[in-house]
């Protein structure tokens, strides 16, 4: 796996809130960004919904470069699609720094991860809750980022899965040192020292982060909350 420089650094600042825009005011985007940058974010979340991988639709290309032309920070882009491999080199065009794609659409995934690291992105490898560990586990040390979904995609404020636990663990495991190990779906005061404790290091956070009145102090909570020892 040749290594993209800039996630290193990042691993180095985790434990760190990754704050997902699909739970963002899309009337007053910008000030939202502008906000959840004063907050301390170092990267962003975007999650793509094609509406047959989940029954669901969200953002697409534009709305990506519509971000991208607001923000410096990383964009950590989450293809929930079908047919991911149609879309990585649009998503990277369109300012994505980070492309994850699904295990579940993919017999063998290291040809797309390489494609997207090609492509000078970081390459993410995603899985659902049902999905058996054994099918992600031969390629956690292909990706840069491997993120386990706490919850089944599609819809945000679900209630986590606490049975993901023990698959963050295994990723941490079996992963490379400089890998960030993500998690989304449910995560906030409840479930994040958990999630910290069985090892992940980045942390998806809609409604928890978005949902309240002041971003800063919602990120740092938060933040402080992962400081645990794994």
């Amino acid at each position: 796996m040749s290594e993209i420089r800039w996630i290193a650094s990042l691993v180095a600042k985790c434990p760190l809130i990754n704050p997902s825009l699909l739970a963002a005011d899309f009337g007053n985007l910008e000030r939202e960004i502008r906000r959840i940058e004063q907050a301390g974010a170092q990267i962003l979340h975007l999650d793509i919904m094609d509406g047959h991988f989940v029954p669901n639709l969200s953002v697409g290309i534009p709305v990506v470069e519509a971000v991208r032309r607001i923000t410096e920070l990383p964009l950590d882009v989450h293809l929930m699609l079908s047919e991911p491999q149609k879309y990585v080199k649009p998503f990277r065009k369109a300012g994505a720094d980070v492309i994850t794609v699904h295990i579940e659409v993919l017999d063998d995934p290291r040809p797309l991860l390489d494609e997207i690291r090609q492509l000078g992105a970081a390459a993410g490898l995603a899985h659902n809750p049902p999905t058996p560990m054994e099918k992600s586990a031969p390629f956690l040390r292909d990706a840069d980022l491997v993120l386990t979904m706490s919850v089944m995609p599609g819809f945000g404020g679900q209630v986590f899965d606490p049975a993901v636990l023990e698959k963050i663990a295994y990723i941490r495991e079996h992963s490379a040192p400089n890998t960030l190990i993500s998690v989304d779906g449910g995560v906030n005061e409840n479930t994040i020292a958990d999630c910290a404790r069985a090892g992940a290091n980045l942390f998806v956070a809609g409604t928890s982060v978005f949902g309240t009145a002041d971003y800063a102090e919602r990120m740092r909570f938060l933040t402080n909350a992962a400081m645990v020892a794994p």
